[in-house]
């Protein structure tokens, strides 16, 4: 899908077709939408399948006048009930002489934020700029998201607490995944902007500096709460393996000291039911009463050593 905006009187607005100054926005194109990118527009075909594909990484890219900053930006799924998932997805934002255009594979909130004029001081014209706007909404989703995954983490582990199931762990794990997926995207973006902040690929201009600085803090204060959250999450799930390893313990232990307990009246009534002459009292009260007694005798030897707990 295809879809045309440009800043008007500050106000990003939707207008009917593609024109000097205005961004571009390429969601998911079909081969037709890129057909017209590629022979109507002039922009490089290459670019456009690259940032098609799932599979490409963060980059910086420039081809005669034309611009390729491929950045990836987080996303979050449901995949099962209660059970949310956090991944990446690469987004192009190609730069050509007369405007901008933005290629990704699926709807995302920061396209859909600024197409929406959610986001203050949109330039379409500016394309520096909007780039920079573009990468610094990222970077705030990334922070977001982070927020999210630290409070689910936080809910998750006070499940664990009251009762230890497969469900809160399997959470768990999905979340350590998601960090590994945004600790390695945004050491990507990173080394993208500092390839930007270079001003060689791309014109930079004074007003645009302060701009980018705000970016690459974002970016690196995202590193360090990936980080650190990864971190913590990798120490609370070993700190839960261990007491699930403990507990267990605990119940084969339990369960060994019972079956020794019932083992005692299986060993008297052994010697009693054997096919021999002259046992003592050969009655059948008496091997109840001796299984009975040595019972409780080997019940507290066994509360004693503290083997019930």
């Amino acid at each position: 899908m295809l879809s045309f905006y440009k800043t008007v009187n500050n106000r990003i607005q939707q207008i009917p077709q593609a024109e000097d100054g205005c961004w571009i926005s390429a969601i998911s194109p079909t081969e037709e939408e890129v057909a017209f990118l590629v022979g109507d527009l002039g922009v490089d075909q290459e670019f456009v399948r690259a940032a098609l594909d799932e599979e490409e990484t963060s980059r910086i890219e420039k081809e005669e006048e034309q611009t390729l900053v491929i950045v990836d930006y987080p996303t979050q799924q449901t995949e099962t009930e209660n059970t949310i998932l956090y991944s990446t997805m690469p987004m192009g934002i190609i730069i050509t002489e007369k405007m901008v255009i933005t290629v990704c594979l699926r709807e995302n909130p920061v396209i859909s934020e600024m197409a929406n004029g959610l986001v203050k001081n949109v330039q379409t014209h500016l394309k520096t700029r909007f780039l920079l706007t573009c990468l610094l909404r990222i970077a705030v989703r990334y922070l977001q998201y982070l927020k999210q995954i630290d409070k689910i983490s936080h809910y998750v582990e006070q499940q664990l607490h009251k009762s230890m199931r497969n469900k809160e762990l399997i959470q768990l794990l999905g979340l350590e995944k998601s960090l590994v997926y945004f600790s390695t995207s945004l050491k990507s973006n990173e080394m993208t902007l500092e390839k930007v902040m270079r001003g060689r690929i791309i014109k930079l201009y004074e007003e645009d500096e302060d701009l980018l600085e705000d970016v690459l803090i974002e970016i690196r204060q995202a590193i360090e709460m990936c980080n650190i959250y990864s971190s913590i999450l990798s120490g609370t799930m070993d700190a839960f393996a261990s007491i699930i390893s403990n507990n267990l313990n605990i119940v084969m232990k339990v369960l060994t000291c019972i079956t020794i307990v019932m083992a005692v009246p299986t060993i008297v009534s052994s010697f009693y039911g054997m096919n021999v002459p002259n046992i003592p009292f050969p009655n059948f009260w008496f091997p109840i009463a001796v299984s009975i007694v040595l019972m409780l005798i080997v019940t507290v030897i066994l509360i004693k050593k503290d083997m019930f707990h």
